[in-house]
């Protein structure tokens, strides 16, 4: 540890709101499944849906293959994003279940909020991640 890292102030958890404003201001996210057995890890494009009844959820397309499928056979996921700044660092974590959304009504609406892929390859399944737990911290870099 050199002097610098003693003036620093010490990392700090955010809250959840902090947590739901950094999600939401990121251009993607990775998601953490298992795949064919391991536990992989896929880049995401998302939104965060304010309007579920249990609170803030995560959507996201994704095209039917592996990740889908394994989605709907292990449906406990982990979602992070992170950033930095030239004076601060962060790391989000959401953990909960994932589920592919079938109704029509849900498909609408989850169409609303602006998920766009980066991909070129046709995203035409939503699926949503419900939290069971939020949590980040923040640091000075």
């Amino acid at each position: 540890m050199d002097e610098q890292d003693v003036d620093r102030p010490p990392t700090r958890s955010l809250s959840e709101q902090e947590c739901w404003e950094r999600i939401e201001a990121a251009p993607f996210g990775r998601i953490a499944a298992h795949a064919a057995g391991e536990v992989d890890i896929f880049p995401i494009n998302h939104a965060v849906d304010r309007t579920g009844v249990d609170g803030p959820a995560l959507v996201f397309r994704t095209a039917a293959g592996t990740k889908l499928l394994e989605l709907t056979i292990h449906s406990h996921v982990a979602f992070q994003v992170d950033g930095f700044s030239d004076t601060d660092a962060f790391s989000v974590v959401v953990k909960g279940e994932a589920r592919q959304l079938e109704r029509d009504s849900e498909i609408e609406h989850a169409a609303t909020l602006g998920v766009h892929p980066w991909a070129p390859e046709e995203k035409d399944r939503w699926v949503r991640i419900q939290p069971t737990e939020v949590s980040g911290i923040t640091f000075q870099r």
